[in-house]
C-alpha cells in the first residue's frame, strides 16, 4: 500500500479561480506516486513534495512569502520521519529559499531539533545552501487576495505533505511564510513538532490554519494520540479541529495512517489539497 496527501494551505476563497494551483498540486501528487511506486521512502517524498510547493511561488510558503511588519521575510518549516520519530525544524529563517531542506539538514547534521533566526541562517550558510540574491525580486507574495488576509483576521498560509511508502513507513513535512502582517519573530505551529507536524508508526499529519490555535491544542500530536488510542482517523481529526473552531480559530489538516487511509478535513472557506490512496485516482481540489 502507498498513499500520499499534500496541502497548499487553508484560506482558499470562494469565487476565486484556483486552476493553476490545482494543476500544480496534481503534478506534485503524480511525482509522489511515481516515486513511491519505484520504492522511494516516505521521508524523501514529503521533503521533495514540500520543496516543490515552496519553489512554485503559488502558496504562502517558500517563494510565495510576504514580508512581516518589519519588512523581512521569515520562513518556517519542520519535518518528521515516522520510522524513528527523528525530526528537524527551522523558524524565522531569513535569506534562504527552502526552509524544508534546511530543517532536514538540522535533523541530519546536528544533535538538535530546531534552529531559529540568525542561528538558522548561519547554519544554512555553513551547510552550503545558496542565499537568495534579491528578495524583492524572488518572493511572489502569494495569497494576498484569499479569505485569510488581513485586516480583521489572524491570517495564515502553509504547505505540507504526508506519505505512506511501500515499506510501511510514514512521514510528514510542513512549511510556511507565516501569517500576513505578522510581528517580527512570530512563531506559529508549522515549525513546532506536535503542533503543526507529526509522524510516528501509525499516523502522519500536517496542519494549516491560524497557528496560535493549533499550538494551544497541540493539534497534530493530539490527533495522532487520539488515533493510537482507538479513535478513527476522521473522528480524531474532527475532534481536534472542533476545539480550534470553539476557540474562534480556523484551518485544516491532512492526515494518513499505516493502513493507507487519507483524510483532508478543513474548517475554513476552502483548503487547497491533493491526495491518493493505493491505485485510486489522484484528487486535487481547493474547496
Amino acid at each position: 500500500m502507498i498513499a500520499f496527501a499534500l496541502h497548499g494551505g487553508a484560506g482558499a476563497k470562494q469565487g476565486r479561480d484556483y486552476s493553476v494551483e490545482i494543476a500544480n498540486m496534481r503534478e506534485i501528487a503524480e511525482f509522489a506516486r511515481a516515486s513511491l511506486e519505484t520504492g522511494a521512502r516516505a521521508f524523501d517524498v514529503v521533503t521533495e513534495a514540500v520543496r516543490q510547493l515552496e519553489d512554485s511561488g503559488l502558496y504562502v510558503a517558500g517563494k510565495g512569502a510576504s514580508p512581516n511588519m518589519a519588512g523581512n521575510y521569515e520562513l518556517d518549516a519542520s519535518l518528521m520521519n515516522g520510522a524513528d520519530q527523528t525530526c528537524g525544524a527551522v523558524t524565522a529563517l531569513q535569506g534562504f529559499a527552502n526552509p524544508v531542506l534546511v530543517a532536514r539538514a538540522v535533523m541530519e547534521h546536528t544533535p538538535h531539533v530546531m534552529l531559529a533566526g540568525e542561528g538558522a541562517a548561519l547554519f544554512a550558510h555553513e551547510q552550503g545552501f545558496d542565499p537568495i540574491a534579491d528578495e524583492a525580486e524572488y518572493f511572489t507574495r502569494a495569497g494576498r487576495f484569499e479569505s485569510n488576509h488581513p485586516p480583521g483576521t489572524l491570517a495564515h498560509g502553509t504547505v505540507g505533505a504526508v506519505c505512506l511508502d511501500r515499506h510501511g513507513q510514514l512521514a510528514a513535512a510542513t512549511s510556511t511564510a507565516g501569517v500576513f502582517g505578522k510581528l517580527a519573530g512570530r512563531v506559529g505551529d508549522t515549525p513546532l513538532i506536535g503542533a503543526g507536524t507529526w509522524a510516528d508508526g501509525q499516523t502522519a499529519i500536517s496542519c494549516t490554519g491560524q497557528g496560535e490555535y493549533f499550538i494551544r491544542v497541540n493539534a497534530s500530536a493530539q490527533l495522532a494520540f487520539r488515533h493510537k488510542g482507538g479513535q478513527g482517523l476522521a473522528e480524531a481529526a474532527d475532534a481536534t479541529l472542533q476545539q480550534i473552531v470553539d476557540m474562534g480559530g480556523e484551518g485544516g489538516l491532512i492526515a494518513i495512517n499505516a493502513q493507507g487511509e487519507v483524510i483532508a478535513p478543513f474548517r475554513s472557506q476552502g483548503m487547497k489539497r491533493a491526495w491518493f490512496s493505493g491505485d485510486g485516482d489522484i484528487q486535487s481540489e481547493a474547496f
